[in-house]
């Protein structure tokens, strides 16, 4: 499989998880918050380079490629997400810039959930929906341990890893990711334009 093709399955994954998602969400009602975009502003946010490998390709077919990773040149591991854009009234709302492309992390975070020590499941989300739609979050808990189906994340992991074992074994900061992912891509078109 070639690197785009491993994009084009990429793609088919998050397709299946928008789904799963979509399901889950009418179940659980457990959505974030309108404008929320207080996880795209954690610089600890780690991603593989296989997730962002789509909106890499994106990046490049557009001619956005050099000016993207002029910008990634000058972020530091300690910024935020490149593709979110913050809204001028509040420091904790925006928007992602590249939503339609956005890397399984993303897709996954207050959506899904994993196993504890214990083997239950325990829905992967932040503080705020914890506390301020308590309610909610605990018949969901409650729901997704009984017969609520949730997507559980290390699935998806696993799928990622079926396309492509290399580039979803190892997380990097997520501008990291999002440069690395680039950087295969604009080799990858450097190579297949010049076989032509």
């Amino acid at each position: 499989m070639n690197l785009q093709e491993k994009s084009l399955a990429v793609r088919k994954v998050f397709d299946e998880l928008d789904s799963d998602v979509s399901l889950y969400l009418g179940k659980s009602g457990l959505t974030c918050y309108a404008g929320c975009g207080k996880c795209c502003m954690n610089p600890q946010v780690a991603a593989t380079v296989l997730e962002f490998i789509p909106l890499a390709f994106d990046i490049y077919q557009k001619g956005n490629a050099e000016k993207a990773m002029d910008m990634l040149e000058q972020t530091s591991e300690q910024e935020y997400c490149m593709q979110f854009l913050k809204t001028a009234q509040d420091k904790e709302s925006g928007v992602c810039n590249t939503y339609i492309y956005r890397g399984l992390i993303c897709r996954l975070f207050g959506v899904s959930a994993r196993r504890n020590k214990y083997g239950n499941k325990e829905m992967i989300t932040c503080k705020k929906l914890k506390e301020g739609k308590q309610a909610i979050y605990q018949a969901t808990t409650a729901g997704i341990n009984m017969d609520m189906e949730v997507p559980m994340a290390n699935d998806f992991y696993a799928k990622l890893s079926a396309i492509d074992i290399n580039l979803s074994a190892e997380t990097f900061p997520i501008n990291q990711a999002i440069k690395k992912a680039l950087e295969k891509v604009m080799m990858y078109k450097y190579y297949y334009e010049n076989q032509e």
